[in-house]
């Protein structure tokens, strides 16, 4: 059900055509589509704003294109599937599911990224070029949920000179998300030249005592710096997704 359908409804019910329970429950039912092995929320964008994406990973080719078949028949023209690899969506294409897939971002989208309507700019920095991967799949979403988007690649504190080169774009943007594995420290210096929220990611890249990723998470949880917040080891998705969020907050266009 999209907004029009929804419309429609509101409309019977002024004109008495349909009952007060009749609408809720019309609504209720067709708020998921039940595919057997997933319950597909089609409802959600009407909620949220946003509508549910396909998490890819663990999900058998076969399941996927029955959730992206259930999506665009509630009517929704634009499908994000995150942690998808090469072999997967190859498989997806051999069952007539047509995705445009983004290699690094190991991501796939179907239908058209949207034009940007946040309210500035989202500045994605990443600590290494190791970092690539959660970084595109940052961008990837952020573009996928209507913002305009910026990347800074391998500006990590080894070489500060490399992160103040780009003290303008920091100045300039309405949130930044903050990538970096090894110690973690890109966020806390990042915080300290911003005027924005920060949103940092800590990835699974470093040696042995990074420890997968956990020792960026903790440094990253520990920050001293003053706005910087903190999404799980390599979710590029998630960190993307709450700066889509702060970028759309009602307030003056910059």
């Amino acid at each position: 059900m999209d907004a029009s359908d929804l419309e429609a409804l509101a409309r019977a019910v002024a004109a008495g055509e349909l009952s007060a329970h009749e609408l809720a429950e019309r609504v209720r039912l067709d708020a998921v589509a039940d595919v057997g092995y997933a319950q597909v929320d089609v409802a959600r964008g009407l909620r949220t704003g946003v509508s549910e994406v396909v998490y890819g990973e663990g999900k058998r080719p076969e399941e996927i294109a029955g959730i992206v078949r259930a999506m665009r028949a509630s009517g929704q023209e634009r499908i994000l599937v995150t942690r998808l690899d090469a072999e997967k969506h190859r498989a997806l294409e051999a069952l007539g599911c047509a995705l445009a897939y983004h290699a690094e971002a190991r991501a796939a989208v179907a239908g058209e990224l949207p034009e940007p309507d946040g309210n500035g700019e989202i500045l994605i920095i990443t600590a290494g070029t190791s970092d690539g991967a959660v970084a595109a799949e940052a961008e990837l979403t952020a573009r996928f949920l209507g913002n305009r988007v910026r990347c800074v690649r391998d500006a990590g504190v080894a070489g500060i000179h490399r992160l103040l080169r780009h003290a303008d774009e920091i100045a300039r943007a309405q949130v930044i998300v903050a990538i970096a594995g090894m110690e973690g420290a890109l966020p806390s210096v990042v915080a300290g030249l911003a005027a924005c929220p920060v949103i940092a990611v800590p990835t699974s890249v470093g040696y042995g005592a990074n420890l997968g990723g956990l020792t960026a998470l903790l440094a990253m949880v520990n920050s001293c710096a003053s706005g910087v917040s903190v999404v799980n080891i390599d979710n590029g998705f998630g960190a993307a997704y709450q700066a889509s969020l702060i970028n759309h907050l009602p307030g003056k266009a910059s």
